[in-house]
């Protein structure tokens, strides 16, 4: 069978290398910074400035990080040679052994410390299981292979945001990127985990959002590729669905927000405004950044201690 041609489009974005960071003259951001410092500039400091990083890792973060490994994988299989061959993938034992590694992984991190018992690993290794035969048993209606290229997984966008501080450079890695050449379409697939999937609410955080209309405009910004033909989906595996429905409850689901000129622009000024507030054109900017006490506050790792002066006595 005859190898079906490479669009240039893919070719320079599989040969795209970032320039490794200089980090005695820059900055690194992601875009979970931006997403902490707009959540809580305080917390942000402490981690970021003043270097404090309590370990916050859970058997949410280990699953979320096995089950992307695997799921990529199957996609490339797919990709590079066929659905077929994809099936024949052991997945359960390659989801087995990816949920071992990166727990000891974050065992280790963890100061050989225990977090997740062997009965919650066992839960979430089951749930796995179910979210990848789903995943494998309903591929097409995800995933064509009728025009779409897969350029590949852990896509990396590397750029400074702002051009007045070319030493604060955005590092990310897109889970998924496709290419569809007859309508010249690129599409980048972000892999969320859940337990039930997302609310109406939490569709509507902006600060969610913000992630895949950041990737969207760097990604049309680093490969000068037209930002109005990129697509922007989260994919979202839930770990749980109900046994017993009037009606089946699928395990994935769908959600593109809206990524239009508007949206773009907010985003981009929410990323600058972190940036001038947060650094300097030599570092990091020396203020002290205000908290933010709120919901957030119980799931911050600050909370209630010494490090988190506003909530430590009340």
């Amino acid at each position: 069978m005859a190898k079906k041609n490479i669009p240039d489009i893919v070719k320079a974005v599989r040969a795209f290398t970032p320039t490794p960071i200089d980090y005695t003259t820059q900055k690194n951001i992601s875009y979970s910074q931006l997403s902490m410092f707009m959540d809580c500039a305080r917390r942000w400091q402490i981690q970021y400035v003043e270097g404090i990083k309590p370990f916050t890792s859970s058997v949410h973060t280990v699953f979320g990080t096995a089950l992307h490994e695997v799921l990529q994988h199957y996609l490339t299989v797919m990709y590079e040679k066929s659905g077929t061959e994809a099936d024949r993938i052991n997945t359960s034992d390659m989801f087995e052994d990816a949920l071992r590694n990166e727990y000891k992984k974050q065992y280790v991190s963890n100061k050989k410390q225990h977090f997740v018992t062997p009965e919650q690993l066992r839960e979430f290794y089951d749930d796995g299981i179910d979210i990848i035969r789903d995943f494998a048993k309903n591929k097409g209606a995800h995933f064509s292979k009728r025009g779409w290229h897969l350029i590949g997984c852990e896509i990396p966008v590397s750029i400074a945001p702002h051009p007045e501080y070319p030493n604060v450079i955005f590092n990310g890695f897109l889970d998924v990127v496709m290419y569809h050449e007859p309508t010249n379409t690129i599409k980048i697939i972000d892999i969320k985990s859940s337990t039930r999937g997302w609310s109406d609410k939490e569709k509507k955080k902006e600060a969610k959002q913000f992630q895949l209309i950041l990737y969207k405009h760097f990604f049309s910004t680093q490969f000068n590729f037209p930002i109005d033909n990129i697509e922007i989906e989260f994919f979202i595996v839930k770990r749980k669905v109900p046994e017993e429905s009037d009606f089946p409850i699928k395990r994935i689901q769908i959600f593109k927000p809206a990524s239009g000129k508007t949206k773009v622009k907010k985003a981009v000024t929410a990323m600058n405004n972190f940036i001038e507030l947060a650094f300097s054109t030599t570092g990091y900017n020396q203020v002290q950044h205000s908290y933010n006490v709120g919901d957030g506050c119980k799931w911050c790792p600050f909370h209630k201690v010494h490090h988190c002066e506003k909530t430590y006595n009340s």
